[in-house]
């Protein structure tokens, strides 16, 4: 009986022994995955901070009444800003590139603004009431910006309403500043939840 019992704990040692490195095996494999998992969502929080900065650079250049809003482009990798189009002057090239530093998140500002002298642009006199109709008429045919109300004061629209993103507000404010008459945007905009 002793020597059956000897036998049978010798087994099922040997049992437990071959079946641990499949354990740490699996483990390894458990591990890599929640790593790779990991690597993935920073990669998510990177591209969605990346694109909230560019959201949020282009809004706040459209208010800028110094910058041309329309005349820069904004594109954003690991939280640096890239400004790359044309600018009236170096006083608005400088602006901007203050006003990309002045965006929470921004890491740093890599300013490629070209300054071009406006020589044969023609100014365009627009009453508040024809650049609002303008603008609301514009805005409103985005599917998402139907709740979007416009006004003008000046040359100077605010957008007010519900958006259902930071991508759909900056929309807004690019093709608010697009009209012409249109000197800034102020994008009082609120997320829909």
């Amino acid at each position: 009986m002793r020597h059956g019992t000897t036998m049978m704990t010798a087994t099922l040692l040997t049992s437990l022994l071959a079946i641990a490195p499949m354990t740490a095996g699996a483990q390894s494999k458990m591990d890599q995955a929640k790593d790779k998992a990991k690597s993935t969502t920073e990669e998510a929080k990177t591209a969605v901070s990346d694109s909230w900065i560019t959201s949020k650079t282009k809004i706040a250049l459209f208010a800028d009444d110094r910058v041309k809003g329309t005349q820069v482009s904004v594109d954003t990798k690991n939280g640096v800003v890239h400004l790359r189009g044309k600018v009236d002057s170096n006083a608005a090239k400088t602006a901007a590139g203050e006003v990309a530093k002045g965006i929470e998140g921004v890491q740093s500002v890599k300013n490629d603004l070209q300054v071009v002298a406006p020589t044969a642009r023609k100014a365009v006199d627009a009453s508040d009431k024809d650049i609002a109709k303008a603008v609301e008429s514009k805005v409103h045919r985005d599917t998402q910006l139907k709740k979007v109300d416009v006004r003008a004061d000046g040359g100077v629209v605010t957008l007010t309403g519900e958006v259902p993103s930071i991508g759909a507000s900056a929309r807004a404010s690019e093709m608010a500043r697009s009209v012409p008459g249109v000197k800034s945007v102020k994008n009082e905009l609120a997320f829909a939840k």
